[in-house]
């Protein structure tokens, strides 16, 4: 057994680091910095307002600044790297003696590890999430070779070495994409629930037929800036999530007019919106649209009603939500109106994943003891959740 000395430091321009000594001959050595700190530090010296997120800018206060920060953090260079390890070698004790350094021995730094990130902060990051999970579900071919050599740029032949593939980890309830190239990674995830964070970590230089001396950074900086974006353009999604969360949010919300009147929003699970939402269905038959007393016509037998036991001012009500959150229009210089593309298309969705699987499927979990594949797993839940409770001695 031998000893490994840890030396926790923090320095004016890079912030917190860490130097490791061995205590055997070769006497090697490790150092150990973070990039984002030293860009944080010359951020703050340069008098730049921002807001960090962990490794990471999560905001940048004036954005006439943000070429300023990106200069600052290009600014991190081999030459200033070397210069801080020379600084604190000259203030701490280490291995090498006065005499030793006399006769030629002395550190010279060489790359072990090399991560690259991009970060991109999300103005929703409720969407964001949703975006990023189906990412992952339209993505999960993409650490095949025919894939990975798009993000690398390089050619995969069958006798190049290594493990092709694509793994998607679930720690805790955050799932993170995993992409794996000889013995380089990268790893994607949504971090801190505001940003989609992109890494690629090289591992060895000569993957890439690359020396490991500190001289070939900006070398492995552009390949593995370069893999980050081509990660992000080679990955394609079947649709955008987040236009369904919009979607849904402009039928459910309120609304507010530009004359500041309040419409209230469609609540998806009451009876009237979707007795609503199957009137706009059969109305978008009717090539000269459809006015008051034939949506109350169509609306009052499916809520149990006669059409008479509604008033005109309660179908009024009802044609201003259906026109507010976009689901109809009005045909100019008349009194009628028609469902437009997207009220048929959501509600014809709507009604759908109301009636068929809504309430079928609460009806298979909550009704008679049939046996179901969706009651089993229903009940195989509820015991699992049981079992976990009390282990964790929160049962009664």
């Amino acid at each position: 057994m031998v000893n490994q000395f840890y030396v926790y430091a923090v320095d004016e321009d890079f912030g917190p680091f860490f130097i490791k000594f061995s205590s055997y001959f070769p006497y090697t050595g490790r150092l150990c910095i973070n990039g984002n700190e030293y860009a944080k530090r010359q951020t703050a010296k340069a008098g730049i307002a921002f807001s960090a997120l962990d490794n990471g800018f999560a905001t940048i206060d004036d954005p006439t600044d943000v070429a300023r920060v990106q200069a600052l953090c290009d600014g991190l260079t081999a030459d200033r790297i070397d210069a801080l390890l020379r600084k604190w070698l000259a203030r701490l004790p280490h291995p090498f003696t006065a005499a030793d350094r006399a006769a030629g021995y002395r550190y010279q730094l060489s790359i072990l590890q090399a991560e690259f990130s991009l970060t991109q902060v999300l103005d929703k990051p409720v969407s964001g999430r949703i975006f990023f999970e189906q990412t992952i579900r339209d993505n999960l071919d993409i650490g095949r070779p025919d894939q990975v050599s798009l993000i690398f740029g390089r050619q995969v032949r069958r006798n190049t070495p290594g493990i092709f593939r694509t793994r998607v980890i679930t720690d805790t309830v955050t799932p993170s994409l995993h992409i794996d190239y000889k013995h380089c990674r990268i790893k994607q995830y949504h971090k801190h629930g505001k940003a989609l964070r992109t890494e690629t970590t090289i591992n060895d230089p000569y993957d890439f037929v690359i020396g490991k001396r500190l001289t070939n950074l900006p070398a492995l900086r552009e390949i593995g800036f370069s893999a980050n974006r081509r990660l992000l353009g080679v990955q394609r999604l079947s649709h955008d999530p987040a236009d369904g969360a919009d979607a849904l949010a402009a039928i459910t919300d309120p609304v507010t007019t530009p004359t500041g009147q309040r419409i209230p929003g469609m609540r998806f699970t009451d009876p009237r919106v979707q007795a609503l939402l199957s009137t706009l269905c059969v109305f978008r038959l009717l090539s000269r649209g459809f006015i008051n007393r034939d949506l109350r016509a169509h609306l009052a037998p499916q809520l149990g009603l006669a059409p008479e036991d509604m008033t005109s001012g309660q179908i009024t009500y009802d044609l201003r939500r259906l026109r507010a959150h976009g689901l109809i229009q009005r045909i100019p210089r008349t009194h009628r109106y028609r469902v437009s593309g997207a009220g048929l298309r959501h509600a014809l969705f709507l009604t759908r994943a109301h009636t068929r699987l809504l309430r079928t499927g609460l009806a298979e979990i909550h009704g008679p003891p049939v046996p179901t594949k969706l009651r089993a797993a229903s009940r195989a839940y509820e015991a699992a959740m049981n079992q976990l409770t009390r282990a964790a001695g929160l049962s009664a």
